[in-house]
């Protein structure tokens, strides 16, 4: 489904004016100390605005939305800070469900991600985290049970609808375990960041059921798709702390000046903002890629993988020195910035995984 420039832009700030109501620095604290880590009631406020379903298609009760949609709605869920399986299910597992499961597969699991009733999460690379083929772990059976480890598994510890890429005989496959299934067993795993979940899952010839006859390819197809999200909160994040950042040069005043008036200031507040504007055109040069199958959308992808990554790690970092004694503690939300930031550079294959991609599309 096709929406026009403005219809998109109504639906981020729809989208963006519940976060500021319902997912305040506050609210982001509150939740993050919580055992499940996000808010049932804001989930399902997101998936009455459609939020949950923008990638699922019409007839599966979504809204058959595309790239373009995910990267503006992941602007503001980025700058929120939002602690929720956003990308884990909405994005990625959504994604990887309509890439790989045939159609009886996505009648049966698709609605109930697109009305939040259900969580979704992808089970997909070894300890070396590496989001390849090669870093996939677990291996399938000739009846489809599933043996091994899976690591950094998103949102796994709360996730019923739970899909494992593994390798078998005949190549790498996607697999749906049963959040009960015997011989299934996750742990929730010590996190850097509180805001992004992750669990290891430990298969010991659990049974499990093939979704389609797909292999990397689709899981690379839904990877994509959550790298473009993930950009997208990462320009999310990086605009908002340099907002932040910016507001409190103007409202600091040391020997009678503000802090902002000083000229070293002014050129790392240049600096930033340049990055700011370099990882947001990215990000969005991506998304349109993408949204028009693109040859080159796979090359773009990846570049916005790495240069949004970067980006907000580097503006996170110097926001807090730009802050001063105050930036360095924890009761300041700037902390709750560099740490999603650095989270951001690990998954779903890290900055270096997406500059090598780049120079490979670019037959570098």
């Amino acid at each position: 489904m096709t929406i026009s420039v403005a219809e998109r832009a109504e639906l981020r700030t729809a989208v963006g004016e519940l976060l500021r109501d319902k997912c305040t620095e506050d609210d982001v604290r509150r939740v993050m100390a919580s055992d499940e880590g996000f808010d049932r009631d804001l989930w399902h406020r997101l998936a009455e605005q459609g939020v949950l379903g923008m990638l699922v298609s019409e007839e599966h009760g979504g809204l058959g939305f595309g790239a373009l949609e995910v990267e503006a709605v992941a602007e503001e869920t980025g700058a929120a800070l939002l602690p929720a399986p956003f990308i884990s299910s909405a994005v990625l597992a959504v994604s990887l469900i309509q890439q790989a499961g045939a159609e009886d597969d996505q009648r049966r699991l698709l609605p109930a991600l697109a009305e939040g009733t259900a969580i979704g999460t992808v089970a997909l690379t070894g300890s070396a985290g590496t989001w390849t083929p090669e870093g996939v772990e677990v291996t399938a059976g000739g009846d489809h049970t599933l043996t091994g480890v899976a690591h950094y598994v998103t949102w796994g510890h709360i996730a019923d609808v739970i899909l494992v890429v593994a390798r078998s005989e005949s190549g790498l496959g996607v697999y749906e375990v049963a959040p009960d299934a015997p011989n299934f067993s996750r742990t929730a795993a010590t996190v850097f960041d509180p805001t992004v979940r992750l669990a290891t899952f430990t298969f010991n010839a659990t049974p499990a059921r093939r979704l389609g006859t797909a292999g990397w390819e689709a899981v690379q197809e839904a990877l994509d798709y959550a790298v473009l999200a993930s950009a997208g909160e990462q320009v999310g994040g990086a605009r908002r702390i340099f907002d932040m950042t910016v507001e409190y040069l103007k409202s600091r005043v040391q020997f009678g000046r503000q802090i902002g008036s000083f000229q070293a200031l002014k050129h790392m507040a240049a600096d930033l903002l340049l990055d700011v504007e370099s990882a947001t055109s990215a990000a969005q040069h991506a998304a349109a890629e993408k949204a028009t199958g693109s040859e080159n959308a796979g090359g773009a992808t990846a570049l916005a993988g790495f240069a949004c990554a970067e980006a907000y790690q580097n503006i996170a970092m110097n926001a807090v020195q730009m802050h001063g004694g105050i930036g360095f503690t924890w009761e300041h939300p700037a902390h709750l910035f560099v740490r999603r930031a650095r989270t951001g550079m690990q998954l779903f294959g890290g900055a270096r995984l997406h500059r090598e991609r780049y120079l490979v599309s670019k037959g570098a």
